[in-house]
C-alpha cells in the first residue's frame, strides 16, 4: 500500500500518497485510452501543478505497464518539462478490469451535478482580484458564463425567479481592479512587434481582448456604488443580471419556455 511521502519531483512539491517518483520517459500512456485532453485543459492542468503542487498521482497498471489514470497529469508533466512525477502502481486481476476502471475514472466524474449557485458563490469569494482564478479550472470564458448565467430549470429551485440583490459590502473598488489586462497586453504588445498588416494586427488586437480577466467579485461591488446610467449599462453588457427579461432581451441568457411561463404565472398571483 502506498504511503504519503514528503518530496520534491523536478522541483514541484508531491503532497500525495504515491509509491515512488518516476521518469516522465518510462511512462507509457495506454494507445486506446478513449479520454482525449485538449491543448486548454493540458494548460490549466499544467498551471494547477505548478502552483499546487501534485495533490494526485499518475497509476500505472502492473499487469500491463500502461498508465491507467492520470493521462492529462502526464500530458500536463510534459508540458512543464519536469522530469519525474508521482507514481502508484495497481493490480487488475484482467484486461476487462483494468479497462473497466480507465473508463470509469473519468465517467463517474462526469456523472457529478454540480449546484450552480453554490459554485458561483465560491468563485466569487474566490474572485477578489488577487487570486488566479485559472486555479479553479475555469478559463476566462467558463468563468463569465458561470457569473453571468441564470438559473437552470430544476426542481432545486422554486418557480419564481429572484434575481440577485447586490448590497454595498466595502468600499468602491477602483477601475483597475475590475479587470486583468496583463495576458492581453502582452499579446497585443507581441502584435506590435510584429509588424503585421493593419488588418490582420487590428484582427488579432480583437482576439487578444478574449483574454481579459473579470473579477466579478469586485465588478458587483462597483455596480452598487455606480449611478443609474452606469448600472444600466452594466447591466446591458451582462456584467451584472438584475432582471432577467432584460437579460433575455439583451441576448445573454436563455431561459426556457416552462421557466418563462413560470414567471407569468407568479407575476399574476402576486398581481391577483
Amino acid at each position: 500500500m502506498s504511503k504519503p511521502k514528503a518530496s520534491i519531483a523536478s522541483g514541484i512539491p508531491v503532497h500525495c500518497a504515491h509509491l515512488r517518483l518516476a521518469d516522465v520517459t518510462s511512462l507509457i500512456p495506454n494507445p486506446r485510452n478513449p479520454n482525449k485532453h485538449g491543448d486548454t485543459q493540458v494548460a490549466l492542468l499544467a498551471k494547477i501543478i505548478r502552483h499546487q503542487g501534485w495533490r494526485a498521482p499518475i497509476t500505472i497498471s502492473k499487469r500491463s505497464g500502461f498508465v491507467v489514470t492520470g493521462h492529462g497529469r502526464l500530458e500536463a508533466a510534459r508540458l512543464l518539462q519536469v522530469e519525474q512525477v508521482p507514481v502508484d502502481e495497481q493490480d487488475f486481476a484482467t484486461e476487462a478490469d483494468e479497462w473497466a476502471h480507465l473508463i470509469a475514472d473519468n465517467r463517474i466524474a462526469e456523472l457529478a451535478d454540480a449546484d450552480r449557485a453554490m459554485l458561483r458563490d465560491l468563485a466569487e469569494e474566490l474572485d477578489t482580484g488577487d487570486f488566479d482564478m485559472d486555479l479553479t479550472g475555469f478559463d476566462a470564458n467558463g468563468l463569465e458564463e458561470l457569473m453571468t448565467a441564470a438559473p437552470p430549470e430544476d426542481s432545486t429551485y422554486t418557480n419564481k425567479i429572484v434575481a440577485p440583490v447586490y448590497e454595498p459590502k466595502g468600499e468602491r473598488p477602483p477601475i483597475a481592479d475590475l479587470i486583468d489586462r496583463s495576458k492581453t497586453e502582452e499579446l497585443v504588445a507581441g502584435i506590435e512587434a510584429a509588424k503585421l498588416p493593419n488588418e490582420v494586427a487590428e484582427f488579432l488586437r480583437f482576439a487578444a481582448e478574449r483574454h481579459t480577466k473579470f473579477h466579478f467579485r469586485n465588478i458587483a461591488e462597483f455596480y452598487c456604488h455606480a449611478d443609474k446610467p452606469t448600472q444600466d449599462l452594466m447591466e446591458k453588457s451582462a456584467l451584472i443580471i438584475i432582471d432577467f427579461n432584460k437579460a433575455i432581451e439583451n441576448g445573454f441568457v436563455h431561459l426556457t419556455e416552462r421557466l418563462g411561463a413560470l414567471a407569468d404565472i407568479e407575476e399574476a398571483d402576486d398581481e391577483g
